[in-house]
């Protein structure tokens, strides 16, 4: 007898290590869903035995998608598998009727254990020839996105822990630019006086690369009421509070990427652009080792508040050969 499991996961990387972490004495017979809206209709049409859900997705969220099965009373128990470990999200998603909480990347142990609670087994142990799955074709850009996915989850939970807040979590966006692309983005920052930024450099075994800790002056403002910072002790609170939000982000997300590809980053101190050093100065620095660079982008939002924090990852070219044969690992049948 088969177990009917619904995996809902944008990301085509996960669907695929979800589905390759299900012990085949399960015999699961697995369906996949891209976002909340499509999990609904497959819901819908048939009868499901187990469904995983992410939580960060297009078009529907892994939130939304509790929220609708719970209104509409779509009797099936969910497992929720997500890079946004934040405390207040695994509030919500249990909240919501999860019946438990798995963090990414998966533990296949952890896996196993919430197996043994959500579904039955039989009494006798059963072999069983284990159901063909249609597993997703992976390309470069869908590793990159998951890792990016994971390690600003990390990020995310160390803002959340740090200022008692939720996090908003958006989708990151992973690009390759031109070095004369990434310099007009840079000069496009140093025209706006109404936005300050924090640079940080980063290494680890032969990568490199320049992290960006963006914050709109409104932003500042209602992080230093958030943080209830005297009005008067301006300057110097104001460059403590984004030297505290870009250690914050940065030091947790290279951790979360660190996890992933076995590499031990170091970070340098953060400068603040404008003040430290100038946009121009950035600018030299990367025209000698940027000819293309691959970048993470997130753009954090604090619910409750105007807050939005944009935070970037720049990689210099000769990382790149490094960065996919630390994540080769990935593309693998497992």
């Amino acid at each position: 007898m088969s177990c009917r499991i619904l995996i809902c996961d944008d990301s085509a990387l996960a669907r695929k290590q979800m589905a390759r972490s299900l012990p085949a004495a399960l015999n699961p017979d697995i369906i996949f869903a891209v976002h909340g809206f499509d999990a609904l209709e497959k819901l819908s049409k048939q009868n499901f035995d187990l469904m995983f859900l992410d939580l960060t997705m297009p078009e529907l969220d892994g939130f939304g998608t509790l929220a609708a099965i719970k209104e509409k009373g779509i009797d099936v128990p969910v497992v929720v598998v997500s890079g946004d470990i934040q405390p207040k999200a695994k509030q919500r998603v249990d909240e919501l009727g999860a019946k438990a909480f798995i963090q990414k990347p998966i533990d296949k142990t952890l896996l196993n254990d919430v197996l043994k609670q959500t579904v039955s087994r039989p009494a006798q142990p059963q072999f069983v020839q284990p159901s063909p799955i249609d597993l997703p074709i992976l390309r470069r850009r869908d590793i990159y996105m998951e890792v990016a996915n994971v390690a600003i989850g990390r990020a995310a939970d160390a803002l959340a822990r740090h200022f008692d807040v939720f996090v908003e979590l958006p989708l990151p966006n992973v690009n390759i630019f031109e070095v004369s692309e990434l310099h007009m983005a840079l000069r496009d920052l140093a025209s706006n006086h109404q936005v300050s930024g924090v640079c940080q450099g980063f290494s680890g075994e032969g990568i490199a690369g320049e992290a960006l800790v963006l914050l709109s002056d409104s932003s500042v403002s209602d992080l230093k009421k958030l943080m209830k910072v005297p009005a008067e002790s301006e300057d110097l609170e104001e460059l403590e509070l984004l030297m505290d939000v870009s250690n914050i982000l940065v030091g947790s997300f290279l951790n979360g990427l660190g996890e992933q590809s076995e590499v031990r980053f170091f970070q340098s101190s953060p400068v603040l652009l404008g003040q430290h050093i100038s946009i121009d100065s950035v600018v030299e620095s990367t025209s000698g080792r940027f000819n293309k660079t691959m970048t993470f982008e997130v753009s954090y939002g604090i619910e409750g508040t105007s807050i939005r924090c944009d935070l970037l990852f720049m990689f210099v070219d000769e990382s790149l050969p490094l960065i996919d044969a630390k994540l080769a690992y990935l593309m693998e049948d497992f």
